[in-house]
């Protein structure tokens, strides 16, 4: 079980939000239809229970890598509310074929440093003690 810094533990029987996170490697030469194809799967994605935002972030480095996260209110919405739904079988349609290799996927627990997160207006200073 994962304890939050500054916070009680919260008992098994609560539900904790989640962050589903991938690390996606695009096929050389179809990136441009990747991205495409990823704006219409995110209407899917954004209309599922449990659905609690998503960014896709391309890597720095290498422009044929992408980072997926995708928040949730639970584990179960994620691996069974969409996993198990006809909506992942268009999402599947749409994305799947991109990849190379298939992307492992991994959910973390939430922040467990409160105080971390940047504010906007401080873009380039460190995160205040």
């Amino acid at each position: 079980m994962a304890y939050r810094i500054g916070a009680a533990p919260r008992s098994k029987d609560q539900e904790q939000p989640i962050l589903e996170a991938a690390l996606l490697s695009i096929i050389p030469g179809r990136k441009e239809e990747f991205e495409a194809s990823f704006i219409q799967a995110s209407a899917i994605i954004a209309g599922m229970r449990g659905y609690l935002g998503h960014e896709l972030r391309a890597c720095v480095e290498d422009d044929h890598k992408y980072l997926l996260l995708v928040h949730w209110e639970s584990l179960e919405d994620h691996t069974v509310g969409f996993r198990e739904s006809s909506a992942y079988q268009e999402w599947k349609s749409l994305l799947h074929h991109y990849y190379d290799p298939f992307p492992v996927v991994e959910h973390f627990h939430p922040n467990l440093l409160p105080g971390t997160k940047r504010n906007d207006k401080e873009e380039g200073s460190p995160p205040s003690q």
